[in-house]
């Protein structure tokens, strides 16, 4: 991986944890899921438009990622509503990178270095961190199983998309064309909503639209840059979001405690530079 495709996942991430602040922010959650759906929707309707048609080799992934992405928003919707979100962004973060690369080793056939793994085995152990009171037994067992159910989503997804789009022969027709997919998940949420549609809020729409369109920004790009890395490192660059989450569970949701996340965060940044040592 180069500096730039490094730095680029790491910028997703940041957008990454923007996002799901708004959702935890949020006065009605699912409606926020059906406008960020609504967001992915408008920029994949903006790059299928100017990129060439997928191959059809990448159809059934992006088939079978909408599939997944369905169960993610409604695993997702459950865990905010049951926990904070520095209690279940790290928890469902955390178990993400090492689930992909070994997914990737076993579908995709790609094997890392040791440093590489020793990097992916950090940074994981200092995302789960973030969650402290899991480890002591304070955190509702219902808001970690979602959490964990929410990590396998995020796992398979990544996993898939990342093996669609080296099929695709255009990644931004994939990308394109799998957010639009996304439209059968806006159109659920607003039928599910029924008459609700009509008295969102102001705030939930234009926090459900800006960070629909953050959100497919940043796995826009993180798609884009599996493509031509090997995703168990694309994968753990991108959930040093959790470090991002954790300053903002602090700073604007006002979530403690702040040390511990502080620690972890410090962990992570050294999982980070290891694997980034390995890649050079």
């Amino acid at each position: 991986m180069t500096l730039t495709t490094i730095s680029i996942v790491l910028f997703a991430a940041l957008l990454h944890a923007l996002w799901n602040a708004f959702v935890k922010a949020a006065d009605d959650r699912f409606a926020i899921l059906g406008l960020i759906a609504v967001g992915h929707v408008i920029l994949g309707i903006a790059l299928a438009t100017q990129n060439p048609f997928p191959a059809p080799e990448s159809w059934p992934f992006i088939a079978g990622s909408t599939v997944i992405h369905f169960g993610y928003y409604f695993l997702l919707y459950h865990s905010y509503r049951l926990g904070d979100l520095s209690q279940v962004y790290p928890i469902a973060r955390g178990m993400s990178p090492v689930l992909v690369a070994l997914g990737a080793q076993v579908f995709a056939g790609e094997t890392l270095p040791p440093a590489a793994w020793a990097g992916i085995l950090l940074a994981s152990a200092g995302i789960f961190m973030m969650a402290g009171d899991v480890f002591r037994g304070e955190t509702p067992p219902l808001v970690v199983l979602t959490a964990l159910a929410t990590g396998v989503m995020i796992a398979s997804y990544s996993l898939v998309d990342g093996m669609g789009v080296r099929v695709a022969a255009t990644s931004l027709g994939y990308i394109g064309w799998l957010f639009v997919a996304e439209s059968i998940i806006a159109a659920f949420v607003f039928a599910r909503l029924g008459r609700r549609m009509l008295t969102i809020s102001r705030q939930t729409l234009i926090l459900g639209l800006i960070g629909g369109l953050i959100s497919a920004t940043a796995y826009g790009l993180v798609i884009y840059v599996k493509a031509i890395a090997p995703l168990g490192m694309v994968s753990t660059l991108r959930e040093t979001s959790v470090v991002f989450a954790a300053l903002i569970g602090m700073l604007w949701l006002g979530e403690r405690p702040w040390k511990l996340r502080l620690a972890a965060s410090i962990i992570v940044a050294t999982g980070v530079v290891i694997l980034g040592f390995s890649a050079a």
